[in-house]
């Protein structure tokens, strides 16, 4: 087990902490052998806000993940969002350094980093470049300059830049919780590993994930992103609602939403009844479902309103051919979709999993998209291209002990 591929995955959600653990095999195949969740207390839209609960809230997540796997982690891809994160378009140019003028992977490094000077405020950090296309001499649009023979080369990138506190802050709580990170990833590259095919990129096509507090939208073009935002709202807005427009408890909101919600009202039966607990928790009472799917469909409106908003203001959808992809734990309402399609007048699916093998039933839904998506990030860009040894050491004492908190 010790020789073995392995990495893990650190998905910092607004709602949950999600840690995945995965190996993958002589065939390149990526499975996922341990997970552990928890509650994202400490953490507000992405953000440290109390560093002693965020820590604890890290490390029980870890603590699972190494026992049901049976791997102690030192190091992790860590996602990052929130409304925190800006994007924007930036430009390099270089001289072709070799005398024959062939374009080298250094060349294009140099090109990166060219771009990568673009002006920012100082409280800002720029956590990726990523190249869209690349010009040599004359010829534009190019995918990949290396090999070619030219004496100028540019390249337009896609800069996204996180607040510089809010990052100091994640790499605190990892430090405190004794994880390394190996990779910081925008929470929209993530899920682009496992919700995109080729044609997806080519086409054109935006992801739109509904998290607990945030909406992230992320466009793809041509190979490449084009376009990052976050809509300050998300499914524990459409709780909210409910808890106050039935004065019932949130924990019994949430329920009611995960067991009787839909974001259309003409797909609910009106004769339908459901029983709702009072704001006491003493007493119930029935109501029709389709009362709930009337305070539900309203919020879902508004939320995809403003990705809609958001695309018209990027001048993008036009470009969007290959439609939409939702993903995240809001997209699990059913009349989602149809409520997207209404709204956008495109083809909108829920997101499937793309690039690994075997994923448990437990965490195989839109809600853990990302910390899958972390794990193909993982694997692919590190520096071997074998995937982070980690150690196993003493974890069958620690797998006991775990069992015995447990039950």
């Amino acid at each position: 087990m010790a020789s073995e591929n392995i990495v893990a995955a650190l998905d910092i959600g607004t709602t949950k902490i999600t840690v995945l653990v995965a190996e993958m095999d002589e065939n390149d195949g990526i499975y996922v052998i341990g997970h552990g969740i928890s509650n994202a207390e400490g953490m507000r839209r992405g953000v440290v806000v109390d560093m002693e609960k965020a820590v604890r809230s890290i490390g029980k997540a870890v603590e699972d993940a190494q026992m049901v796997s049976g791997t102690e982690i030192d190091a992790v891809t860590v996602s990052i969002a929130g409304e925190h994160i800006r994007s924007i378009n930036s430009h390099g140019v270089i001289q072709v350094s070799h005398s024959d003028n062939e374009i080298t992977a250094s060349d294009v490094k140099r090109a990166i980093e060219a771009a990568r000077t673009v002006a920012i405020p100082v409280d800002r950090e720029i956590i990726h470049v990523i190249p869209q296309n690349f010009t040599v001499d004359a010829q534009s649009e190019i995918r990949d300059p290396i090999g070619m023979t030219g004496v100028r080369l540019e390249l337009e990138a896609h800069i996204v830049t996180a607040s510089i506190s809010t990052a100091k802050n994640v790499y605190r709580a990892m430090e405190r919780c004794n994880l390394e990170i190996n990779h910081m990833v925008l929470e929209a590259l993530a899920l682009s590993q496992v919700t995109l095919n080729d044609n997806d990129m080519e086409n054109g096509i935006i992801i739109v994930d509904i998290g607990g507090d945030l909406t992230n939208l992320s466009m793809f073009y041509e190979g490449a992103v084009r376009h990052t935002a976050v809509v300050t709202l998300g499914s524990r807005n459409v709780t909210n609602d409910i808890a106050i427009g039935l004065r019932t408890p949130l924990s019994k909101a949430e329920d009611l939403k995960i067991a009787h919600g839909s974001a259309l009202i003409n797909q609910v039966d009106p004769e339908e009844m459901i029983m709702v607990t009072s704001a006491d928790g003493r007493s119930s009472r029935e109501i029709s479902r389709n009362v709930l799917a009337s305070i539900i469909e309203p919020r879902m409106e508004e939320i995809l309103s403003l990705v809609l908003k958001e695309i018209r203001q990027a001048n993008i959808k036009d470009m969007l051919t290959g439609g939409m992809i939702l993903t995240g734990g809001g997209a699990l309402l059913p009349g989602t979709v149809q409520l997207a399609e209404n709204i956008f007048d495109m083809p909108v699916r829920c997101g499937t999993i793309n690039e690994i093998e075997h994923v448990p039933d437990e965490i195989n839904d839109l809600r853990y998209f990302t910390a899958l998506g972390l794990l193909v990030y993982g694997f692919s860009n590190d520096p071997d291209g074998t995937g982070r040894r980690m150690k196993v050491k003493g974890m069958l004492k620690k797998f006991e002990n775990w069992i015995s908190k447990q039950f």
